[in-house]
């Protein structure tokens, strides 16, 4: 039994209390708050890996083991089978400007296709002048494919003595050795004249009947057109609205033939008062049927 004076101390002492200190509350409340939950568990880590990070890196000598390690992996990574590259193909192009595709790519095969730049590729392969565009791809299998929309010539141009294959747009196709080897094309002469092909091809397109006797068109000044038929015919169009103008000369060509007679050439450059230069024959017997010139009189060349 213990004694009654120790009891008596027992019941008198301060009994504990079970609340939380201040700052053990306040430090319950923090941690219930989400915010503080999360920072806690992602940005400690975080430091901590930060921290060997940086105590990893801090040396230049396993920072360069590290880097060749991962260049390493890389490597081999990009050099398995699955990514090698081991044909190239070319659709949409003749034999001969497939050949000219692949020597202008000039790509080593086989090669990785993390080693092609398909964007570089596809503009080396627009630069030939054949070409209008390109699309490159890397297929299954290891075929890197090339798809090639060809430029289509549709006229040749005369400049200095030297022909020249051009698309509608003017661009150049290709070099051509002799007139006779398209002789399909109609020609087009003068300086300037590549640039306003496509109204060339609306006055060939508009000349109807006459395609037949065309033998060119020629740019006079880099403003208009001259179009120069057989018999050393020439027709001289104005600079604004030559179509209209061809189209009124053939209406009026076909009520009168006029283009079947000895004429040098018809100037349309005045919309109502068309000019025509008579041939040698036809001017001699102008004048004779006026009585200017005896019939015993030599021919004449002059313009009227």
């Amino acid at each position: 039994m213990q004694p009654l004076n120790r009891l008596a101390h027992s019941h008198g002492a301060r009994r504990h209390d079970p609340a939380p200190s201040y700052w053990n509350y306040k430090m319950q409340r923090l941690w219930l708050t989400p915010v503080f939950r999360i920072l806690f568990r992602i940005g400690v880590p975080v430091l901590v890996i930060g921290a060997v990070c940086g105590i990893v890196l801090a040396s230049e000598g396993r920072r360069a083991a590290l880097a060749e390690g991962l260049g390493n992996l890389l490597d081999q990574f990009q050099a398995r089978p699955e990514f090698r590259v081991s044909l190239l193909a070319v659709e949409g192009a003749s034999p001969d400007l497939a050949d000219a595709v692949r020597a202008q790519l000039g790509v080593k095969l086989p090669v990785s296709s993390f080693d092609l730049d398909l964007d570089v590729l596809r503009e080396k392969a627009e630069g030939l002048d054949a070409i209008a565009s390109a699309e490159l791809a890397v297929r299954s299998g290891g075929v890197l494919q090339v798809t090639i929309v060809e430029r289509q010539a549709v006229a040749i141009w005369r400049d200095n003595g030297a022909l020249t294959l051009l698309d509608a747009t003017g661009h150049r196709v290709a070099g051509l050795a002799s007139r006779a080897d398209r002789p399909d094309l109609p020609v087009i002469a003068g300086d300037g004249a590549n640039h306003v092909t496509a109204e060339a091809l609306e006055l060939v397109a508009a000349a109807g009947p006459l395609v037949a006797r065309l033998r060119g068109l020629v740019r006079v000044g880099e403003r208009r057109w001259d179009i120069v038929l057989d018999r050393n015919q020439r027709i001289l169009l104005p600079a604004d609205r030559p179509v209209q103008a061809l189209e009124r000369l053939l209406a009026m060509d076909q009520s009168e033939d006029l283009l079947a007679r000895d004429l040098v050439a018809i100037d349309l450059r005045q919309d109502k008062h068309p000019v025509l230069r008579l041939g040698e024959d036809a001017l001699l017997a102008s004048r004779r049927a006026r009585g200017l010139v005896p019939n015993t009189d030599k021919k004449e060349k002059s313009d009227l």
